[in-house]
């Protein structure tokens, strides 16, 4: 198994009952007026870092973590249980509900070292799933959403089509195994080429550092669940980013589910050259930027 190491950052650890829950945090510079606090939340086949703070040789700004952190954001991220260094031992598929709970009690940590200030939540996949349904479950303790390769009922999906034949697999077993091939698949399915192949491997090795097998909870609920999310009851203000080529969602699913949230402090934009691990595109840079521009919006000085 590859073996990465993640520096510059500090480890906390909290509770769910009995589960033990990593975080790892890099705080805001000191140089720069303090932005807030961002809870990153990671997807279905990956722990947290890999994700956030992926160091890649050649490839500046890589860690996101790090970018927002220079400009005044405290920056989170946390492994739910099943996935990274969280607990895993139950005998459990650790589904988007059980998630959403593990930030309920990630952000409770949170709240507790930040001053109690709402705090500013992005999740990619699976993960924006868990984090609009923390949302919907704790509005007092978001500030801002965003949901990035978000799914809301599923139709037109060319990827859970597809990931829909393999359902009895997932019903059957509590893991799936995964290997670098497997990472590759993640770049491949939807338009390779949006990913340099130094990136992808750098992933890989930070995913498989910590991680050979992954929860199908995740898998069962997106292939047989769907909807989860009942935008109406997202009262938080909401950015929804989609990929011009992430086959997750269609166009028309995302825009059904933009439509009828409830608050008009809202947005939602097509990111070019983009499939679905977004961070980890070529065009990652112009993520950082949409999402930047969301979470320092000036507050509103009329609301009719």
């Amino acid at each position: 198994m590859p073996h990465v190491e993640w520096q510059g950052g500090t480890e906390h650890w909290t509770t769910k009952g009995d589960i033990r829950l990593f975080l790892w945090q890099k705080p805001a510079a000191t140089d720069v007026p303090f932005a807030g606090t961002i809870l990153f939340v990671h997807g279905s086949s990956m722990a947290s870092q890999p994700t956030f703070d992926l160091s890649v040789p050649g490839r500046p700004d890589s860690s996101v973590m790090d970018w927002f952190a220079r400009r005044g954001f405290d920056t989170w991220c946390m492994d739910n249980e099943g996935y990274g260094r969280s607990d895993k031992h139950r005998p459990i598929n650790f589904d988007i509900a059980n998630g959403a709970d593990d930030l309920a009690a990630g952000s409770q940590y949170i709240l507790a070292h930040n001053g109690g200030r709402p705090l500013f939540v992005y999740g990619i996949s699976s993960g924006a799933l868990k984090a609009a349904l923390f949302a919907q479950r704790h509005p007092e303790r978001v500030a801002r959403i965003a949901l990035d390769a978000f799914v809301w009922t599923g139709e037109g999906s060319p990827t859970l089509k597809e990931r829909a034949k393999k359902l009895p697999e997932f019903l059957a077993r509590t893991r799936r195994p995964i290997d670098r091939a497997f990472v590759h698949s993640i770049f491949n399915r939807d338009h390779p080429g949006t990913a340099d192949d130094a990136t992808v491997e750098a992933f890989a090795d930070a995913i498989l550092t910590l991680d050979d097998s992954m929860p199908t909870g995740t898998y069962v609920d997106m292939c047989s669940k769907l909807p989860l999310i009942d935008p109406r009851r997202l009262r938080v203000p909401t950015l929804v980013m989609r990929g011009e080529y992430d086959g997750i969602a269609s166009f028309d699913d995302l825009m059904r589910f933009f439509e009828q949230l409830p608050n008009m402090d809202k947005q939602f934009t097509v990111m070019s050259g983009i499939s679905h691990a977004s961070f980890q595109q070529k065009n990652y840079l112009r993520v950082y930027h949409i999402l930047h521009a969301f979470l320092t919006l000036p507050e509103a000085r009329y609301g009719g």
